[in-house]
């Protein structure tokens, strides 16, 4: 169904069950009661009577904004009536439809006057702190509008995308480089992504509480697309693969350069990245990077090489005959550099055999062990070909409109195409392919698709992993950096850790220009931290002055 239908669908229901919830109450303050039915328009007279900024009606059902609003809205009306105590508001809260209905239909609920003459001290202190709670919740609504509608703050916790995005880097989205996608669950706590907090076993977020409402859903649409994304932009995007969060905008961000888009065809030889036959473009703001094994007499000095070279994560292995060490992400010019040291024995880049398959299998948890079920997460996309990190493809990206021929050897490339990103039934019984209850030798794509792999080939779960990202997945590009903390995140898959300490070079620069040497917005940052705080200053002085007067 289409979003803005469905979305009219709830407005009115939500306008039926406040009508029925209210109605008496809006003839007590003088209005029509069908008034109380009419969207928008019912708490426009709300905010009339409460004496409250009329103009904040319009916030009253937009997606994730709009709950917030209406609780307060809300809470308005039945203080209107008296309805004033920490347990009548906590009531209205949690119990809307059901606590105003109950005060809707008592026979002795009346508006209530209010005169700031006769209040006594201790009701003139609680109206103060309604004002500064007021405050305090449209802060919150107007940096969740800034939040849903216009850019996002994003964390680089892990090393792929170095040395373009480097762990520790904090950066802002735009989230209408693409066209904006429209949020598809429009009630949820805002400033969260899939989850409020780990409750249940750490780190499996599939018994963590979710921080929307999966029930009330809305359908994938995209306003005022006007660019698609492009062969080597950074993209931000929802994992395709999350498992934990059926809800697309809901699932994991995760941040790529785009190398291939739809109708290309990519492939990787000897860890060397190839689309349409083409070896890839290096823009100024990339380094190659590969994955080298070496061997040592002696110990390194990790620590003193990482204050060199800022990111080098490493597993140190102690051998009978010395030390051998595994570095992700070693750029030529390190590699050389490191091979030139006196303990070096032998440094040698790893590559992966050709025709052989990066398969994982499951851990049984209870003894340990691997299963026989394949770890789709962890291993190369599609499972049945004899591809891995270094040897890929040729593959071909679907693009929308796309006939593909459905067979047991192509059903692993297209099946989470057909049943998760574009939503049919999809069965394989006895060797026979079945969409939506109907036998099938051919699909036709309905979206356009991307492959999004990390600049540190070597340490990144990419699209050569978790396969092609749907459009519907594309979130934003990075705007710029305005954070960087060196060894904020801890890497997993290091021996050693960087120190913390924060990059200045790097904060308030652009992110997403392919320019090696990118451009600063510090005069940007600083503008506006002048005239917050100035005019904050200024507010000041005049209230001072009136106070004098």
């Amino acid at each position: 169904m289409n979003y803005f239908l469905t979305y009219l669908i709830y407005v009115l229901i939500l306008s039926v069950i406040m009508g029925v919830s209210t109605w008496k109450l809006f003839k007590k303050m003088g209005y029509n009661p069908l008034f109380a039915f009419v969207p928008f328009y019912n708490y426009f007279i709300i905010l009339k009577e409460t004496n409250h900024s009329k103009w904040w009606a319009i916030l009253s059902y937009i997606p994730i904004i709009g709950p917030i609003m209406i609780t307060v809205f809300h809470v308005f009306l039945m203080k209107h009536f008296g309805k004033r105590s920490l347990m009548q508001t906590l009531l209205t809260i949690f119990l809307p439809f059901v606590y105003m209905a109950v005060v809707n239909y008592s026979k002795d609920t009346e508006v209530e006057v209010e005169e700031d003459l006769y209040l006594t001290d201790e009701e003139k202190a609680a109206k103060r702190k309604d004002t500064f709670a007021g405050s305090i919740t449209f802060a919150v609504v107007f940096a969740t509008i800034i939040h849903v509608f216009f850019t996002q703050p994003f964390g680089i916790p892990t090393g792929s995308m170095e040395r373009t995005l480097l762990v520790g880097d904090f950066l802002f989205v735009n989230k209408w480089t693409y066209g904006f996608r429209m949020p598809m669950r429009p009630v949820a706590l805002p400033f969260l992504q899939g989850t409020i907090m780990d409750t249940g076993q750490k780190g499996n977020p599939k018994d963590d509480p979710k921080s929307y409402v999966d029930a009330i859903k809305l359908p994938y649409t995209r306003l005022l697309q006007l660019k698609k994304p492009q062969k080597n932009d950074i993209v931000v995007f929802n994992y395709p693969q999350d498992s934990v969060h059926t809800a697309i905008d809901r699932k994991d961000p995760y941040v790529k350069r785009c190398v291939a888009v739809a109708g290309d065809v990519l492939e990787m030889r000897a860890g060397r990245l190839f689309v349409n036959g083409k070896p890839e473009v290096i823009l100024g703001d990339q380094q190659k990077q590969h994955k080298y094994i070496a061997t040592t007499g002696s110990q390194l000095d990790i620590p003193a090489l990482y204050k060199i070279y800022g990111f080098l994560p490493v597993q140190e292995t102690q051998t009978q005959n010395g030390f051998i060490y595994d570095f992700q992400g070693l750029t030529d010019k390190t590699a050389k550099e490191i091979r030139e040291l006196p303990q070096i024995i032998e440094l040698k880049e790893h590559i992966w055999e050709k025709d052989s398959a990066a398969i994982s299998f499951k851990v049984n948890g209870a003894r340990d062990a691997y299963t026989k079920n394949i770890d789709t997460t962890q291993s190369v996309f599609p499972v049945n070909k004899k591809w891995n990190q270094d040897w890929y493809g040729p593959l071909r990206i679907p693009k929308k409109g796309d006939v593909v021929t459905l067979n047991q050897e192509t059903l692993p490339e297209y099946q989470w195409i057909i049943s998760e990103y574009e939503h049919h039934h999809l069965e394989n019984n006895n060797g026979k392919i079945f969409i939506d209850g109907k036998e099938a030798t051919q699909y036709t794509i309905q979206q356009d698709y991307y492959m999004m792999i990390g600049d540190n080939r070597d340490a990144s779960l990419d699209a050569r992993f978790f396969g092609f990202v749907p459009e519907e997945n594309i979130v934003g590009s990075p705007m710029f950096t305005w954070l960087s903390v060196e060894g904020l995140f801890p890497d997993s898959g290091s021996t050693y850790q960087a120190d913390k300490k924060v990059r200045w070079d790097r904060m308030f620069k652009a992110t997403n220009t392919g320019e090696l040497h990118k451009t600063s917005y510090w005069w940007i940052a600083a503008i506006i931290l002048v005239l917050f705080f100035g005019w904050d200053f200024i507010m000041k002085l005049f209230r001072k002055k009136e106070k004098e007067d």
